[in-house]
């Protein structure tokens, strides 16, 4: 099997982002962007993907898609919001951090996370040094946020954290970002990144995949 029948493959079974799980249309504007951040958020602690996915839903249908509207509902707001989601034993805490990282980017960005893009000057690793000063917000959590925001932040591209790579290898794909990531268009970068992180924690993913080639 080829590199890209591998990747076509891989993308087909694996590709789909943690923000289209999550029902957000992802855009460089600052609702969407801080919805991502929310759900990197509900990653940042060991909990089932599921479960954080369905507690980002769970947030935004009860109107928290904004930082505005997060520090506007009440602590009991998004605690319940987090229960209906059956994102247990960390609800109360999260809620806090919710609060708090809401309070962050009002009073440091305006509310808006693309001046959290324009404090960095366009320099990746100081965008994941500016996300891991939101609370809660781990390095795991500032990964996910870079690889899914690549799609609509250029200066991320490529990016495929040290578990994307991993998986890569193990798929005999190229482990270069760069390299990698001329196998997909660019559009598709996040979805690839997202595939191989899926084949890394699946140890049946990847077994199936090395199966059929």
């Amino acid at each position: 099997m080829t590199q890209r029948t591998t990747v076509r493959r891989l993308m087909n079974e694996y590709g789909r982002t943690h923000a289209e799980e999550a029902g957000i249309r992802l855009r460089n504007t600052p609702a969407p962007l801080y919805r991502l951040l929310t759900l990197c958020v509900l990653f940042s602690i060991r909990i089932k993907a599921d479960i954080a996915v369905a507690a980002a839903r769970e947030l935004s249908e009860a109107g928290m898609r904004t930082p505005q509207t997060m520090a506007a509902a009440s602590w009991q707001d998004r605690v319940d919001a987090l229960g209906r989601a059956h994102y247990r034993r960390y609800d109360e805490s999260t809620a806090t951090a919710l609060g708090a990282g809401a309070s962050l980017v009002l009073d440091r960005y305006r509310g808006d996370l693309r001046r959290l893009r324009d404090e960095a000057g366009g320099d990746p690793a100081r965008i994941r040094e500016l996300l891991r000063e939101v609370p809660r917000i781990g390095p795991v959590g500032a990964d996910i946020f870079c690889r899914e925001a690549q799609g609509v932040w250029p200066e991320l591209r490529p990016s495929f954290d040290g578990r994307a790579r991993h998986a890569a290898a193990g798929l005999g794909l190229p482990t270069e970002p760069e390299v990698l990531a001329r196998l997909v268009a660019t559009d598709d970068l996040p979805k690839l990144a997202a595939a191989l992180v899926r084949v890394e924690l699946s140890k049946k993913a990847a077994g199936d995949l090395l199966r059929t080639g």
